[in-house]
């Protein structure tokens, strides 16, 4: 079942085309990554999704129904890059304040964030004030308010800015347990090695439009340019062949580009002639790091790699 549906969203300021003609779909229990660079309209579709924006064209649909920001809202948690809490608010007056602010009775509100105060750690912060949090503390708290309501939906912004590596872990744990209990959870962050590891599907934005849509290993296979590393024991012999392109050479290992109309075991038959023992055979797929790169600077990918060493 699709819990979000999102069809040709399109929002404009003056004449910048915020979000130009954007569609996608999340399925139930899925960790959706959306990518962009600064300014590509991430924070404009996410502020629309929330019901903080209206789009100019376009549907939003939950749970299969059309989105109404007054009613399904409370269906939605939201951890924006920025802290949006009462500085002179105490911490447990706060989180129990805007969970009933999400529909939960005072009982439930107190109850709920007990639970996960003890979970992360914080029964000791209940008297504490905002403005006497570091920036990880902070992050904390905003996630325990994000989620404390049990939403369907999970937006998180920016989720491990600030944590330190035990706390980042605990955070992550946290996200895929919730999306195993169902929860549909949308990460936008510039850490691309992250959503490689915690999402299943991206989609990548850039001057408002949307130019990359996928699982991560979908995309990551749709831009791969026939790299190989290999491994090997010994290599006196030359190391030119029609069948590849020499990309980089260091130690024992060697990355070629193979070339077109050549396929990966005639060059692992051209080392087998030359008499070298090959001790590994290995794929490089692209990092959504590099593709990101390519795609919004027009780099290629290859630019990853040693150059030949004589």
């Amino acid at each position: 079942m699709n819990v979000l549906e999102v069809k040709n969203l399109k929002k404009y300021f003056a004449t910048q085309k915020a979000v130009d003609d954007i569609s996608f779909e999340l399925k139930k229990g899925s960790i959706f990554g959306l990518l962009g660079p600064n300014g590509a309209g991430k924070t404009t579709l996410i502020r629309m999704i929330t019901g903080i924006f209206y789009p100019d064209e376009g549907e939003i649909y939950l749970e299969g129904e059309k989105f109404d920001p007054n009613n399904d809202a409370l269906k939605i948690g939201y951890m924006p890059e920025e802290r949006g809490l009462y500085k002179k608010m105490k911490i447990g007056d706060q989180a129990v304040f805007l969970s009933r602010l999400k529909g939960l009775s005072k009982g439930d509100a107190i109850a709920s964030v007990k639970e996960w105060f003890i979970k992360f750690e914080m029964q000791s912060w209940w008297n504490k004030k905002i403005e006497d949090l570091s920036k990880g503390m902070g992050q904390k708290l905003q996630f325990v308010i994000t989620v404390l309501h049990r939403p369907k939906l999970i937006i998180l912004d920016e989720p491990f800015s600030g944590l330190d590596p035990v706390n980042a872990n605990l955070i992550k744990d946290e996200i895929y347990a919730l999306a195993q209990k169902g929860a549909t959870i949308i990460f936008s962050t510039h850490r691309m090695e992250q959503v490689e590891e915690i999402c299943d599907h991206i989609i990548l934005v850039n001057k408002g439009k949307k130019i990359v849509d996928g699982s991560v290993s979908g995309v990551k296979q749709q831009f791969k340019e026939n790299l190989f590393e290999i491994g090997f024991e010994n290599a006196s012999g030359s190391l030119s062949s029609p069948a590849f392109t020499l990309i980089g050479k260091r130690d024992r290992h060697i990355v070629v580009k193979i070339n077109e109309g050549y396929r990966s075991n005639q060059v692992l038959q051209f080392f087998i002639q030359q008499g070298v023992e090959i001790l590994s055979f290995t794929e490089l797929l692209p990092s959504l790091n590099d593709i990101f790169i390519k795609l919004v600077e027009g780099t290629p990918l290859a630019r990853q790699f040693q150059p030949v060493m004589a």
